[in-house]
């Protein structure tokens, strides 16, 4: 349930950002220049010689402004950057994100009135007609189990071009090196964040007096100690690569983190294997994988990542002018075939999520012959259908115009680069002050008479509207939203930034190898 700049990916699934403080200090640190004429003209020699102690002050201060203030908002969003060629990864994958956050509050908005059954069954289900289950619609209500997918596809897309291209240039001692570095950074790159918010959220239990208000989630043990060990005794597991099971109690949205390791391991495996091979014979073998992932054994979550591995490779060779010969000869019909396939996409992206049981989904309305296309390897029907709906959305986004364009905006950008703090943040916002605002909006569910009395109605709004826009669930947001994506900001930057750079800092200690030789090596002069 996320890299070149774009994830959940390359040796960086998420988005990169610089060490806020590290590079404020760093200017701080450097000695003063000479004006030169044109501040002379200006009358400004006098603000270029200041104080040490001042210097560092406004550099603290700089610092703590760039970290809390959000930069999407108030003018403060920095100077546009071009766009590289796969910047709409980011914003599909940002979007992605978003759509986490709507499945999650939606369900739990609608709590009171069983909006899970709503919103997890097909339009017609039990007789319900909501505008919110129309197919497609449904995606913009409860499409964060297909974002989920979508997550996946991107990561074995991201995590593949570097290597990949080194692949394509005949560059195969290089190819060693980069999924070597790669290896070692992943760990670090996809658990550090992890555990740094939930030991933060898991610390806020004991010292702010919080808690989850979700339905069987952990409650505080009587110390913190004993909070810490079992914080400790769960989270080693959990990151344990061959750990069968990927939940993690604080914090039960970060399962798909654990999938997204055991994903990466399975390209980096497979992309060291294949990088001597011919091209027919890699694509025949990438293929072959896929094939095996979702029709012998049940490993769909691998098979996500492959076929991002596939799409990278087709997209290197479309540039090269080099794909199969069957390939070229769909060119003239490619409009045509990525709408065609982006509506199937908005349509199996929205299969009914109530249960895996395949019974049910022959018994909903519109999924009944659907239902017959599920092999026998995947225990879960859900995630076959979801399978191809992601790598249908991911084909078809940067050779629909409009589509693309969409997700480089600057919203989707934004929402690309704080994406693995919003995927982890969402949760913990939800389960303590989410819950609370619902209660005073008016969005009353069973359990807040127990646990949250005083917010009950305590600045109601009406219930008008269809379901999923009602105007007490929207007024809501205009707090939760806001306040969602800025603790997603301040992660990004204190936590999901230094992550990427220490476990840059800690792969060059480790190698040993002195700075000058290092950028010969990515410069590729002993690789010839």
């Amino acid at each position: 349930m996320y890299a070149s700049r774009t994830l959940w990916i390359g040796p960086h699934p998420f988005p990169q950002n610089s060490n806020i403080m590290a590079n404020h200090l760093s200017r701080c640190n450097k000695p003063e220049r000479m004006p030169n004429d044109a501040v002379l003209e200006k009358g400004l020699l006098e603000h270029t010689g200041s104080e040490p102690s001042s210097t560092w002050i406004n550099g603290i201060r700089a610092s703590i402004k760039d970290l809390i203030e959000p930069s999407m908002w108030f003018g403060a969003h920095r100077l546009k950057k071009p766009l590289h060629r796969t910047a709409y990864l980011d914003g599909l994958r940002g979007f992605a994100a978003l759509l986490v956050y709507i499945l999650h509050n939606q369900v739990w908005g609608h709590a009171g009135i069983g909006g899970e059954f709503i919103l997890e069954n097909a339009y017609g289900w039990d007789k319900q007609f909501y505008f919110a289950c129309l197919p497609g619609i449904r995606i913009l209500f409860s499409g964060g189990h297909l974002a989920v997918a979508v997550f996946f596809v991107i990561s074995g897309y991201v995590l593949s071009a570097k290597p990949m291209s080194l692949i394509h240039a005949g560059e195969t001692t290089q190819v060693a090196d980069n999924l070597g570095s790669a290896l070692f950074r992943r760990w670090f790159r996809l658990y550090l964040p992890v555990i740094a918010t939930t030991f933060l959220w898991m610390t806020s239990w004991h010292a702010l007096g919080l808690r989850s208000l979700a339905p069987g989630a952990y409650k505080p043990e009587k110390t913190y100690l004993d909070e810490l060990w079992k914080w400790y005794t769960e989270i080693k597991n959990y990151s344990f690569v061959f750990h069968e099971d990927p939940a993690f109690g604080y914090n039960d949205h970060t399962w798909s983190i654990a999938l997204e390791f055991k994903g990466s391991i399975a390209i980096y495996t497979c992309l060291m294997a294949m990088s001597r091979l011919s091209k027919n014979a890699r694509l025949c073998c990438e293929a072959g994988l896929i094939f095996y992932f979702l029709y012998i054994v049940d490993g769909w979550f691998c098979g996500l990542f492959s076929m991002g591995m596939l799409l990278c490779d087709l997209d290197l060779l479309a540039i090269e002018d080099n794909l199969p010969s069957f390939l070229q000869r769909l060119k003239p019909h490619k409009t045509t075939i990525y709408c065609t396939l982006l509506a199937i996409a908005l349509y199996l992206g929205g299969v009914p999520s109530i249960t895996g049981d395949l019974a049910h989904l022959r018994n909903s309305p519109g999924w009944y012959y659907l239902s017959f296309l599920k092999p026998q390897a995947v225990f879960d029907p859900r995630w076959f259908y979801r399978f191809w709906a992601a790598t249908f959305i991911v084909a078809a986004t940067p050779r629909i115009q409009a589509v693309k364009s969409f997700f480089e905006s600057r919203f989707c950008q934004y929402l690309g680069k704080v994406s693995f703090g919003l995927y982890l943040v969402h949760g913990p916002v939800l389960w303590s002050l989410g819950d609370r605002i619902y209660a005073a909006t008016g969005r009353i569910r069973e359990a807040h008479a127990e646990l949250v009395p005083g917010w009950i109605n305590a600045c109601p709004f009406p219930s008008w509207g269809p379901f999923g826009l009602e105007v007490n669930f929207l007024v809501a947001h205009v707090v939760l939203l806001p306040f969602t994506l800025w603790l997603a900001e301040v992660v990004t930057k204190l936590i999901d930034a230094p992550s990427v750079t220490f476990s840059h800092w800690m792969y060059k200690r480790a190698r040993g190898v002195p700075e000058k030789r290092d950028w010969e090596v990515k410069a590729g002069v002993f690789g010839k």
